[in-house]
């Protein structure tokens, strides 16, 4: 008798919300301001949102879409790249989802390795795809989100004129393809990483259920993905003013003021942009009554930031960090109480950053750190708790393999039976207590003659220095032999002004390494401006980069 997996489309759970409050809004669209300067918004409700993406569902499918395929999703947050998402799984087409801020080149390098059989995009990304026909030979399918200019194929606005007829959404197990989302590649080229409808579903319900997110509530995601778990959980979505690529320059204002005017509950942001809306707040004395929940991740949230933003907030509220990757997200979480009352005077000596306690469906270990492939689980070595290694993860929200770049599965992955293990590649220890001290990333560890030194406990003693804002830890010179250097921003108020202020604060920070036995054996400060981060969540450090820039310093 052959066994039929359980059906799981994460689609489901769209409509199981729009059954629960089929008139509640789903969505807030922001449309430009009235004569007042007030912001306007277009809104649908869960029930418009279920029905509308059942009718583009059906529509993509009498297009010639189907189940399996691989099409490009280039459309900015908004009710119809969300009622899009849902469309495409309910016709169990694999959306390819890529971040514009990773620069043009870079995405249209990861499109191409993708082979796309069709674009679903604004007239400029069409234009573009145009243009570069060759690269997207199988592109036969396309459909534009907007006006179309000189190409074929259909606009979003057609295919809503189609009726769905009795267009069922497609069958899918917890196995099937869903989605291919791309890495930031802050530690290496971008990879494909393959989503199936198993990992959505359980990362909607742990998210759910480890922050007690409850039907009704209202969030702000200042993070476009966040939003597709919204709908699903019943929880309505008001899309902020920003651009997602420059969370850092976000209008604080543009975060405020919806937060108020909706009396949002919750809200999503990387600690950058949670430093400038706390900052704001600070200065001016905004306060959030209705935010009861914060979620920032990308990075560690600074301490400073954490108890800035907590003040803005309702007296009942928390912060709450989680951790994990592209790869495998959640993995854990902490609360800014926690931080605060707790780990931060640790992490302030150089313990690394705790990231809290890991969510149930996940399993973790920390294993000795080795550069090369692990083939099985037989060939790791699993370190006692408190001894840096490298974690490993497994579980229903960790992704199996890269559909990209597919020489990363054998760096990535290890196999365990019928089971894959991911590795993080992130370097930390594992308390007594079983929570998880992150200490940077096992690429960004320098190896000098004395021994090996991690970034994050080492830039947290350069960062307790009142001048300075963060810091980054690299290695010049060949592995084994590498010359430590701390890289320092200082605020950017306290930046010197003559030669003689820099070589004061590069002493004084000097003379801070050289009083813990963790960096004792720095021997240079460099001071950088504006240190070199990510695109997505403007808050993880290229140290890549860093290294040869104070290479070249050196040589000045």
């Amino acid at each position: 008798m052959t066994h039929n997996p359980e059906p799981v489309n994460v689609a489901s759970l769209l409509a199981i919300a729009a059954a629960r409050d089929p008139n509640g809004m789903a969505i807030a669209e922001p449309m430009g301001r009235d004569h007042q300067g007030q912001q306007r918004y277009r809104q649908v409700t869960f029930q418009e949102l279920e029905e509308d993406s059942h009718v583009l569902a059906a529509a993509l499918c009498r297009h010639g879409m189907r189940p399996g395929m691989r099409v490009v999703l280039m459309v900015r947050p908004s009710i119809d790249f969300i009622s899009l998402v849902f469309a495409l799984f309910k016709a169990g087409i694999v959306t390819v989802l890529i971040d514009p801020g990773m620069g043009r080149r870079n995405a249209i390098r990861c499109l191409q390795q993708v082979e796309p059989e069709g674009f679903i995009a604004i007239p400029a990304a069409h234009a573009l795809r145009v243009i570069l026909r060759h690269k997207f030979p199988k592109a036969r399918l396309n459909v534009t989100v907007g006006r179309r200019w000189f190409w074929g194929g259909p606009t979003i606005k057609q295919l809503r004129q189609t009726s769905p007829g009795d267009f069922q959404p497609i069958e899918t197990s917890a196995d099937t393809p869903a989605a291919i989302i791309f890495t930031t590649g802050s530690t290496g080229p971008p990879k494909g990483v393959l989503y199936r409808h198993g990992n959505f579903a359980k990362q909607a319900t742990e998210i759910r259920d480890r922050y007690g997110i409850q039907p009704g509530e209202i969030d702000l995601p200042c993070f476009p993905l966040f939003a597709l778990f919204n709908c699903a959980m019943g929880v309505s979505t008001v899309i902020p003013v920003m651009d997602p690529t420059k969370p850092a320059l976000v209008n604080p204002r543009n975060v405020i003021d919806p937060i108020r005017q909706f009396q949002i509950t919750q809200a999503f942001g990387s600690p950058a942009l949670w430093n400038t809306v706390s900052l704001y707040c600070e200065k001016h004395d905004e306060h959030m009554p209705s935010l009861r929940r914060a979620l920032s991740a990308g990075a560690p949230v600074p301490p400073h930031v954490l108890r800035r933003l907590q003040s803005a907030m309702a007296s009942d509220s928390d912060i709450h960090t989680p951790y994990g990757a592209t790869e495998a997200l959640p993995v854990a979480s902490i609360t800014a109480t926690d931080v605060l009352d707790g780990t931060e005077q640790q992490s302030r000596q150089g313990a690394g950053t705790c990231v809290g306690s890991k969510f149930p469906g996940v399993q973790w270990r920390v294993i000795r750190i080795t550069d090369t492939p692990i083939t099985s689980m037989e060939q790791t070595e699993v370190l006692p708790p408190g001894e840096i290694g490298e974690l490993i993860v497994q579980g229903p929200v960790v992704t199996t393999e890269y559909v990209t770049r597919l020489e990363s599965n054998a760096l990535h992955k290890i196999s365990d039976g019928d089971r894959f293990w991911h590795r993080m590649g992130d370097a930390g220890y594992l308390a007594e207590d079983g929570r998880f001290w992150f200490c940077g990333r096992k690429t960004h560890r320098v190896q000098t003659p004395q021994g090996t030194l991690f970034t994050i406990p080492c830039e947290a003693i350069a960062n307790e220095h009142p001048k300075i804002y963060r810091s980054a830890l690299v290695g010049v010179g060949p592995v084994g032999a590498q010359d430590p250097i701390i890289i320092a921003e200082p605020w950017p108020e306290h930046w010197p002004q003559s030669p003689a202020e820099d070589q004061e604060l590069r002493d004084e920070i000097l003379a801070r390494l050289k009083s813990h036995d963790t960096t004792a054996g720095i021997e240079e400060v460099i001071l950088h401006k504006s240190l070199p981060v990510d695109i997505r969540h403007n808050a993880k450090i290229f140290r890549e980069q860093l290294a040869p820039w104070a290479a070249q310093q050196r040589s000045c």
